[in-house]
């Protein structure tokens, strides 16, 4: 048998469905009863299939992989150890690149907030900020753990990158315009100096894509994270931005968010962390703000104008611009940034070359 590392990437040549049908009739289980979950923007396919006497969750992956270097089963085991509420590994098949995860089944947070009252919608919310604080209270584990977790980081490289790719895929993907040139130097030197000043705040480990879609209510009501694979050290303000923040199609009031964002901060005291100034923490969410919101549209753009997912996706791009227009305002700074993204608001276009 071959060592899963051993095989070159791209390796498959059946597809995510014809290995889990194979895997599951091999496991005595009927594949009529395997259904394709809707996926996310990623390469991973998921499947609900029959498991023992219930259901279970299969990720499906492109490749084969080594069980002990994977990021999703090094980020479990790091975030089972610190008590998290992440779905239990079943079975992992390395070879045919599968892994089997506890079903939390398919309420998602977001979806319930649509009917949900007023008092449960902060009750998860709560609920939900108290699990950052709980995430971070386990960044010390990582590292004695050596988890691939506290490897990666959000440093400025990262950083850019992601502003790099909201540049190339809104303003040429989506909306299909080129910057006048001079706009365009000073436009990456604002982006520049948001990643390189955020890359400089203290680090503490973050799920990476905390928002109300990788929040799931199981059967007794209670919040369990998935998609969590990404995980790194970033400020202490990037799942919160990203909770608070991320696909929203109104802009929360300023009173609500500064309210979590001090709920956040007490959680944060009663595991025993180090104490933030809420002014700090403030000006950092609100830097943070610019810089997740961006990379958000995008992928954002990505999905609607390369993928073809604009009918999920593209109902985002504008309020999430007005939520970075309204930071960058707060702040005081990137005034390019902000003339720029209020002109395309305002249904304008560059008014250099197109």
């Amino acid at each position: 048998m071959h060592h899963p590392s051993q095989i070159t990437p791209n390796a498959f040549r059946t597809s995510a469905r014809e290995r889990l049908t194979e895997y599951v009739a091999r496991l005595g289980g009927d594949p009529e009863q395997v259904l394709a979950l809707t996926p996310d923007a990623s390469t991973r396919e998921y499947f609900r299939i029959p498991w023992k006497n219930s259901k279970a969750v299969a990720a499906v992956y492109p490749e084969p992989f080594d069980p002990e270097i994977h990021p999703f089963m090094d980020v479990t085991r790091l975030f089972a150890e610190a008590g998290l509420p992440v779905p239990a590994i079943l079975d992992v098949d390395a070879l045919d690149g599968i892994i089997v995860q506890e079903d939390f089944g398919d309420r998602q947070l977001r979806r319930l907030f649509e009917t949900a009252s007023e008092d449960e919608r902060e009750s998860y919310t709560e609920e939900a900020v108290s699990i950052i604080a709980d995430i971070q209270a386990a960044t010390r584990l990582a590292y004695e753990r050596k988890s691939i977790a506290s490897r990666l980081a959000f440093d400025e490289a990262k950083l850019s990158w992601e502003l790099d790719y909201f540049y190339e895929h809104y303003f040429k993907s989506l909306r299909g315009e080129t910057v006048r040139h001079g706009d365009e130097v000073q436009l990456k030197a604002e982006l520049n100096d948001v990643a390189a000043e955020l890359s400089n705040r203290p680090r503490t480990l973050c799920h990476r894509d905390f928002h109300a879609s990788n929040l799931m209510v199981d059967a007794k009501g209670r919040l369990r994270i998935i998609d969590y694979q990404d995980a790194r050290m970033g400020p202490a303000s990037y799942d919160l931005v990203s909770l608070l923040l991320d696909r929203r199609t109104t802009i929360p009031s300023l009173a609500e968010v500064r309210e979590r964002r001090l709920f956040f901060l007490d959680e944060r005291r009663a595991r025993g962390l180090d104490a933030i100034d809420p002014d700090d923490f403030a000006y950092e969410f609100r830097l943070m703000t610019v810089q997740r919101c961006l990379k958000a549209v995008g992928t954002f753009s990505y999905q609607t104008a390369v993928a073809g997912r604009g009918e999920t996706y593209a109902q985002f791009i504008n309020p999430m611009l007005e939520i970075v227009v309204q930071a960058a305002e707060w702040l005081g700074r990137f005034p390019l940034l902000r003339s720029t993204l209020r002109a395309r608001l305002a249904g304008k276009g560059s008014d250099g070359d197109s």
